[in-house]
């Protein structure tokens, strides 16, 4: 365990968040704990600011189980990714505190007790232009607020009828960042991004006709947007780009 992270556990125990023999028991838990199929990485926080998440697409509903109790043991708050509703019902039939995110697909363990978090100012702006781009969408934004950021949504207010996104300048140049999840073409990013000063995140979904090559033709129109400040995630990829935004917040904080 890290030094700050050792200070803030002693800190919790002190001020009286924690008993000491949860911190007697969290300072024992090496920074990997072993579940037979998964070495789950403890210590990611103290390295990064945020716990590890865990994927699930491709992973049973018992390893999902196995990985969010070590989480939880470590005292963290454990997330799941892209699980499907088979999957979440498994889950929740053996652990009933977890909160399933049904449209984002996400699993949220709440950590046992709150602990430190980072310190995160301003708030992050998430844009979607269509409700299909939605589950990537809200993707993003339960994993931002899961790790304490302030989250605004602005759906549906793709290019198509563009008069949508122009009622929101406001609290978009408000701002810290902004995430831009968009389909079809991807043209939404680069209008946002030529009317706000903030740094703007793309995310292109599978989401389109034929043409759109499953996310492809959006990808690339992001990568070559001609309006300054954007950077591109992957295809679908909602978490990545949460984890970009919050880190944005945290450096803002320090």
């Amino acid at each position: 365990m890290h030094a700050k992270a050792i200070q803030d556990l002693l800190q919790a125990v002190q001020d009286g968040h924690m008993s000491v023999e949860d911190g007697a028991a969290r300072l024992s838990t090496s920074g990997s704990s072993p579940e037979g199929f998964a070495h789950v990485d403890t210590e990611r926080a103290s390295r990064t600011g945020h716990p590890e998440v865990i994927y699930g697409g491709g992973k049973r509903a018992e390893d999902i189980i196995g990985i969010m109790q070590a989480l939880h043991r470590a005292g963290q708050t454990a997330l799941a990714t892209r699980v499907d509703a088979d999957k979440a019902a498994k889950v929740l039939a053996e652990l009933p505190a977890v909160t399933w995110h049904e449209r984002a697909r996400v699993l949220e363990y709440a950590a046992p007790e709150p602990g430190p978090r980072p310190e995160v100012r301003g708030r992050i702006a998430i844009v979607c232009a269509g409700t299909s781009d939605l589950p990537v969408a809200e993707e993003a934004a339960i994993i931002a607020e899961a790790f304490g950021n302030p989250v605004d949504r602005f759906w549906d207010v793709g290019v198509a009828g563009i008069h949508r996104i122009l009622g929101h300048m406001d609290a978009l140049r408000a701002a810290s960042v902004v995430i831009v999840v968009a389909g079809m073409e991807g043209a939404l990013a680069s209008v946002v991004a030529g009317m706000i000063p903030g740094p703007v995140i793309a995310v292109p979904t599978s989401v389109g006709y034929g043409a759109s090559f499953g996310g492809v033709a959006a990808l690339l129109g992001m990568l070559n947007s001609c309006a300054a400040g954007v950077s591109v995630v992957n295809i679908d990829n909602g978490f990545g780009a949460a984890m970009q935004a919050a880190r944005i917040n945290q450096e803002l904080a320090e």
